[in-house]
């Protein structure tokens, strides 16, 4: 785990207040970690999630198959 010491206004420490306090949480290190992954599920490019690269990987290795007239095999 990474301690860090950082500065931020107070609307950004009220936001984290709410967060820890709607969700239960026991500190505000867990409301920063939940704000990241709603970040990071949410608005980072698809293209920047470690997940998206492995899925893209997985496909790659799938078997194709050649298709000469798309309408009538799939209709």
């Amino acid at each position: 785990m990474v301690k860090a010491i950082i500065d931020i206004d107070e609307k950004a420490n009220r936001v984290i207040n709410i967060v820890k306090a709607k969700e239960n949480l026991n500190d505000k290190s867990e409301a920063i970690n939940l704000i990241i992954e709603f970040y990071e599920q949410e608005v980072m490019e698809p293209g920047l999630r470690p997940e998206f690269v492995k899925e893209l990987l997985a496909a790659q290795k799938e078997k194709t198959v050649k298709v000469n007239d798309f309408e009538s095999r799939y209709g």
